[in-house]
């Protein structure tokens, strides 16, 4: 969905020589939020550092106040995925179909960009193909040159296979049944369709209606060029918390943001692909902490913790790390200065900051109050 996205974004402002699948690869390191808030779980699981609802919700943990009411939701359709009974049950069942996904991913990818370019007329790339083939300039090359969709129905298809397989080798299953459970899974991803057709239309309105060339009349102008990657991920993570979905948070400001960001920078490539990372880590803010996303009910759900709880904890933290986001983030990087800068400053800032506002909870004194 990100790289049709991108794909249509750059066509509209007349950029025909790029890939989508290249620029996405490209948007990667920009993507700050992302990074950070994965980094940021590491330090604060180290430093045991907690701040706001989380850290009473810890203490409280700790305490283990099992007298308070717990309210646990359920999850619909779980009874129709139980294990067979009187199967062992085994983690590579799950490892073996889902490693297969992954490595037969990266494979497809690359052998679909390898055959794509030497299928093709661009002999810089075929000599890149021909000369390193297997080299990060090489597999970059050939990633960036691949079909993303058909590169992963390939690999979905085959996980499949392996997992029927294992599950009828394994007598867990018939073939009749385990190609029933196949057709079963795909019917709860089926809303998922839908919401991806939804909005691929709304992008296709907002195209033909002209709302980025207004956009980029009204505000190319008004607004400093440095401050538009920063505006652009903050109307994203509005945006995506109001709505709960980031399929359609991304559908509705990469036709804008990306024209937008190459009539101001006045066709700025690097510029452009900041701005277009804002629009992709901005959509995922909403999916950690908006109270009406799957994602986050998911994540209830699947911990048995209470959903306004959840919320509640989680927003103190992507609040904190979106702030950091933008400061040494996307402002930096709208003024030109690298990621390379930006990353590791953001990772310092984020450490100090938990340590200025939070406090660490004490195993010991929690053990003694419970006790």
């Amino acid at each position: 969905m990100e790289i049709s996205l991108i794909a249509s974004g750059f066509q509209s402002v007349g950029v025909t020589n790029v890939t989508g699948f290249g620029i996405f690869l490209q948007t990667i390191p920009y993507r700050f939020y992302n990074i950070f808030i994965l980094i940021f779980i590491v330090i604060s699981a180290l430093t045991l550092y907690e701040f706001g609802p989380m850290k009473k919700a810890e203490q409280k943990a700790r305490a283990r106040k099992e007298d308070e009411e717990i309210v646990v939701l359920e999850a619909p359709g779980f009874e129709e995925v139980q294990p067979v009974e009187g199967i062992k049950l085994s983690v590579w069942n799950a490892i073996i179909p889902i490693g297969t996904l992954i490595v037969g991913t990266l494979i497809a990818f690359y052998w679909s960009g390898y055959t794509t370019i030497l299928g093709g007329e661009d002999q810089a790339l075929i000599a890149i193909m021909k000369s390193s083939p297997l080299t990060f300039n090489g597999i970059y090359t050939a990633f960036s040159q691949a079909d993303a969709s058909v590169a992963l129905f390939q690999a979905a298809l085959l996980a499949s296979i392996v997992a029927m397989v294992m599950a009828v080798g394994e007598k867990i299953l018939t073939i009749e049944d385990a190609i029933s459970e196949w057709i079963g899974g795909m019917k709860t991803i089926t809303i998922t369709g839908v919401i991806l057709l939804l909005a691929w239309s709304l992008g296709s309105v907002i195209g033909e209606v002209g709302t980025a060339d207004y956009l980029v009349g009204v505000l190319g102008n008004s607004i400093p060029a440095f401050i538009v990657p920063s505006l652009i991920f903050i109307l994203g993570a509005v945006i995506s918390f109001a709505t709960g979905t980031s399929y359609g948070t991304m559908s509705i400001l990469m036709p804008l943001a990306i024209p937008l960001a190459w009539a101001i920078s006045s066709g700025d490539m690097s510029f452009t692909i900041v701005a277009t990372s804002g629009v992709l880590t901005g959509a995922i803010f909403g999916d950690h902490c908006s109270p009406i996303s799957d994602t986050t009910i998911l994540s209830s759900m699947g911990t048995s913790c209470n959903h306004i709880d959840h919320v509640t904890t989680q927003m103190y933290y992507s609040i904190f790390v979106g702030t950091i986001t933008i400061l040494v983030g996307y402002i930096p990087a709208g003024l030109g200065v690298p990621f390379y800068y930006s990353l590791p400053v953001g990772i310092v800032a984020m450490y100090v900051g938990l340590k200025l506002i939070g406090e660490k909870v004490d195993f010991e004194e929690v053990d003694e109050v419970s006790s």
